[in-house]
């Protein structure tokens, strides 16, 4: 896949073009405004309509390569933005926001670090019972396919794409077709079911949503992805932060670029970070074509930690007035739009064939077992506003972060409940591990060495545990009041 910075310019007006109807389509129905949809949301939904895989089957462009009404290398470039804007996101995270100290982010993240890794290590015991029970008796299935859950749902698109050299190494060469329509089902369902949720929530009082507002400018007036809890402060530290920002404007020549500089140096300290951790790898236990597993490690958590790197150099040498949350809001914030609304452009759509009703089958248990975590673990778990946090891990073990972001932004619109900040903690303590991390790289090579059942033994083991010490060490943090809310 190539394509030039022209080509690419002209993928981002289209998005741009999209998120522009969308506002205009959202202030015309009040069908949509009921549902909360974010303006990126229905973008990419109106490109996916407009794409190969819909009415690109039938009109296309009178042109040599089309993609529906788009030219390929429209389509080709949407592809590609998801994996790369995602570093944006993360990077910016934590850059202007103090660092907390160990305990804080423990205290922080840790209910959402046992929601999410239950739900993760969960899928694989889902996915190899089913396996060994039903896949491969009855379907005659590589008892492989019990790791499609998790590789699907946490792990998405790009995973699956990553491992496709993986599963026709080990013989199981469906196995990545099949992963990517698990990806697809994850997101799309992972939307509408999260998206049912929120409303659900919302009609017996369990989150507390905003009105829509009637114009759609106003409704998309805070940062997409907003990192302060804005509302929860007095108007006087408002109005400080927001003089800060206007002597930043007048100090500074242009404190956007300064701004998208820092993000573009944690992204850069990321890279370098994980190139180093995958040399290392190269140079020793995958030397001679051993299994490679950092290699399979996305970017974006290590940017993240990139972000962290850059915010304790600007606390060291007292650069925080030049620093501003709110500018790093704004750029993740579009960053996310433009990756959500290209995600859902470039959705495939294509049926899966003879391994259909396999495919049903691992969909509606995968979907099944995320939506038993978010119901009845997550309340039991997460002490403060459990559904506003739980739904990003909800969305992230049905699709991608993204997924996740999206819905914690539908629950939460002004960040009250501080659930972007709980969820990015918990990043650290969970991405290079599963969703994509280094048991997700290994899962498929560990089940042909050691056996499904073997590994089946191992992830039912992490599940009970970490349920266990969500259930003693915070459960006994959530008021009785609370508990089965729901």
């Amino acid at each position: 896949m190539s394509f030039s910075v022209g080509e690419l310019f002209v993928a981002l007006m289209f998005i741009s073009l999209a998120l522009l109807a969308s506002h205009v389509i959202l202030s015309h129905s009040a069908a949509l405004q009921r549902l909360f949809l974010p303006s990126s949301v229905i973008g990419g939904l109106l490109l996916l309509l407009l794409g190969p895989e819909v009415l690109g089957r039938a009109v296309s462009l009178p042109i040599e390569e089309p993609a529906g009404l788009f030219p390929e290398f429209v389509y080709e470039s949407w592809g590609a933005l998801p994996g790369l804007l995602i570093n944006v996101v993360f990077a910016a995270l934590f850059i202007g926001r103090p660092i907390p100290g160990l305990r804080t982010i423990w205290l922080r993240a840790g209910p959402q670090v046992v929601v999410g890794q239950t739900m993760a290590w969960g899928q694989y015991v889902v996915g190899l019972t089913l396996a060994l029970l039903v896949l491969a008796p009855v379907f005659g299935m590589n008892p492989m396919a019990g790791a499609l859950i998790e590789i699907g749902f946490e792990g998405g698109h790009g995973t699956a794409a990553g491992m496709a050299g993986t599963f026709e190494d080990l013989g199981f060469e469906e196995g990545a077709d099949l992963a990517l329509g698990l990806a697809t089902v994850g997101i799309v369902s992972g939307v509408l079911i999260g998206t049912l949720m929120i409303n659900i929530a919302a009609r017996r009082g369990v989150i507390q949503l905003d009105k829509p507002r009637k114009t759609p400018d106003a409704r998309d007036e805070a940062p997409a992805m907003p990192l302060v809890e804005e509302n929860a402060r007095p108007p006087t530290e408002e109005y400080s932060e927001f003089k800060k920002d206007l002597a930043q404007e007048e100090e500074t020549a242009d404190p956007l670029s300064l701004h998208i500089g820092l993000v573009g140096i944690a992204i850069v300290i990321g890279w370098l970070v994980l190139s180093a951790l995958q040399w290392i790898e190269r140079q020793t236990w995958a030397r001679d074509g051993g299994l490679e597993v950092l290699a399979h490690v996305p970017l974006f958590p290590i940017a993240m930690i990139g972000g962290v790197i850059v915010q304790l150099i600007v606390t060291r040498f007292g650069l925080e007035p030049h620093v501003s949350s709110r500018t790093m809001a704004r750029i993740a914030g579009t960053a996310l739009d433009f990756t959500i609304v290209a995600a859902l452009a470039t959705l495939s759509l294509t049926t899966l064939g003879e391994y259909f009703l396999p495919f049903l089958l691992l969909a509606a248990a995968g979907i099944g077992w995320c939506l038993f975590v978010l119901i009845v673990i997550a309340p039991r778990v997460i002490p403060e506003n459990w559904f506003e946090r739980g739904i990003g891990d909800f969305g992230q073990s049905m699709g991608v972060t993204v997924t996740g972001l999206l819905l914690m932004r539908m629950a939460d619109p002004k960040n009250r409940s501080g659930a972007f900040e709980s969820f990015g903690y918990k990043q650290l303590m969970f991405e290079p591990v599963v969703g994509g991390g280094l048991f997700t790289a290994a899962s498929l090579p560990l089940i042909a060495q050691f056996g499904p059942l073997t590994i089946l033994g191992m992830t039912l083991a992490f599940t009970v545990a970490w349920l266990a010490f969500g259930l003693l060490y915070f459960g006994r943090l959530v008021p009785e009041r609370g508990r089965g809310r729901w």
